[in-house]
């Protein structure tokens, strides 16, 4: 009878043991500490990812005939400068300003 009250306890003892991280509810540290031009790194980040996902997408379905030459002339464009855009906005310097849209000649 004692054998089996003393299994019985470690057997909670090692469930309360192996469930305690999942039982907090503590911030990582990393989540605690981002600035605003961490943020903004972080949407850039995403912005470029799902834009070159959605490239990559586009021309899988163009090559095995789910979508048209003219459609995917037509979609390419777009995301080709919205990747391009991303990956700009990444490698500028966090205090230059973007630049013009018409620099002038």
């Amino acid at each position: 009878m004692i054998a089996l009250v003393v299994g019985a306890a470690i057997a909670v003892a090692a469930v309360l043991l192996v469930a305690l991280p999942f039982l907090r509810a503590r911030v990582p540290d990393w989540e605690q500490t981002t600035t605003a031009d961490e943020e903004r790194r972080l949407v850039l980040i995403e912005e470029r990812d799902q834009a070159l996902a959605a490239l990559k997408e586009l021309e899988f379905d163009h090559r095995t005939g789910k979508i048209g030459d003219e459609d995917y002339r037509a979609l390419v464009g777009p995301l080709r400068r919205a990747a391009a855009e991303a990956l700009r906005a990444l490698d500028r310097p966090q205090d230059s300003p973007p630049p013009a849209a018409n620099p002038p000649v």
